[in-house]
């Protein structure tokens, strides 16, 4: 018997070794109802790298290491070896990948240990046009977003339906991308992304146009204040503290819910439409929130 048959026997041995002692010791099954899912999010992230260079960073040791528990591949990325799109698995489930960072979502902190993360390949990509300020502004930035081809989306919508079926924890609200969850540094997966097709297939939230319509004629001739449209962005679930002014953080939080519910436009001010769009989901998701917001 060779040393590799060997050890595979002695394997196996010290498994049925370990569940015979499980099954031996005096336990009663007594569930509590104070209990939930560890999953309560749902993360989706473009990578701005090709398949190849994707999987390097998200599977091997770097000086900054991340990880996922998914990645969806593009069709037509050379450096894909195969001819159909699979999705692949680099992280189970119940892991915590490293892929959110710092993050804040509806109170919220540090959503790698509540959260499923998956990455889809697209080449977008953003850049400083002037790395040197103290302050980054949204102005600041130069970025270029590419489409997502259709069968990438399909997958990307078959995967995550079969999530928000194993996890039925997660809200509507909760399925996010990571820029709603991290504005001033993330744009993934920017505007090119089809949020409102997603919602068709049951995945995510999306507001109704009949609300958005009656905000909008609500809001023409006396706009909420910045400390109301702040208030609102926190409602919904944005990293925002409320300050009165239209600074950076609520400039930075803004484009992100623009560029996720109203992609036709998201320069991070405020517009009747944007604000329209978001009380209209507070309405349809948070109304106990929307509640105490005085309008």
């Amino acid at each position: 018997m060779t040393k590799s048959i060997l050890s595979r026997c002695a394997a196996s041995l010290a498994v049925c070794a370990l569940l015979a002692g499980c099954a031996s010791l005096p336990m009663v099954d007594a569930p509590s109802v104070n209990q939930n899912s560890r999953i309560q999010f749902l993360v989706l992230h473009f990578t701005s790298q090709p398949f190849d260079e994707s999987m390097r960073l998200l599977t091997q040791r770097t000086d900054r290491p991340v990880s996922v528990h998914y990645l969806v591949p593009e069709p037509g990325d050379a450096t894909y070896p195969r001819k159909d799109l699979r999705i692949h698995r680099l992280v189970p489930e119940h892991r915590r990948a490293w892929h959110a960072g710092q993050s804040f979502w509806n109170g919220n902190v540090a959503l790698n240990g509540a959260s499923i993360g998956i990455e889809v390949v697209n080449q977008s990509s953003c850049e400083s046009t002037n790395p040197a300020a103290e302050i980054q502004t949204p102005d600041m930035q130069s970025c270029t977003f590419r489409d997502y081809p259709e069968a990438q989306i399909q997958l990307v919508i078959e995967l995550a339906k079969d999530i928000l079926d194993r996890h039925p924890d997660i809200d509507p609200v909760d399925v996010v991308g990571h820029s709603d969850i991290a504005p001033s540094r993330r744009l993934d997966p920017g505007p090119t992304f089809p949020w409102k097709r997603l919602y068709e297939h049951g995945i995510g939230a999306w507001y109704d146009d009949s609300t958005v319509d009656a905000y909008r004629r609500r809001f023409a001739d006396s706009p909420p204040s910045i400390e109301v449209l702040q208030r609102g962005l926190r409602a919904y679930g944005y990293s925002v503290q409320e300050t009165g002014e239209l600074d950076v953080q609520t400039r930075f939080a803004l484009r992100a819910f623009q560029m996720h519910f109203r992609a036709s436009s998201f320069d991070g001010l405020p517009d009747p439409e944007s604000t329209a769009i978001l009380f209209a989901l507070l309405e349809k998701y948070r109304p106990r929130a929307l509640s105490e917001i005085a309008l």
